[in-house]
């Protein structure tokens, strides 16, 4: 099982944490793909707490939190 946490607008119809199963060899890529979220959304990639790339393969029971760029001024 995989925990995901969306924050900021990726909770936008999504919703704050969703649990999905586990796919082996699956990737951070691969996961944006299922929930339609493109790479460029995406301005932070964690794993466990963890900064990691979006190429990282993913293992069971991992947390991914992702977190779209800020903006502001």
């Amino acid at each position: 099982m995989l925990e995901i946490r969306f924050f900021a607008t990726l909770r936008d119809n999504r919703g704050n944490i969703i649990k999905i199963p586990f796919y082996q060899d699956i990737t951070g890529v691969q996961l944006l793909k299922i929930f339609n979220i493109s790479q460029d959304q995406v301005s932070i990639f964690l794993v466990n707490g963890f900064h990691r790339s979006l190429d990282t393969k993913l293992c069971d029971d991992d947390v991914i939190s992702i977190f779209p760029p800020v903006g502001g001024g």
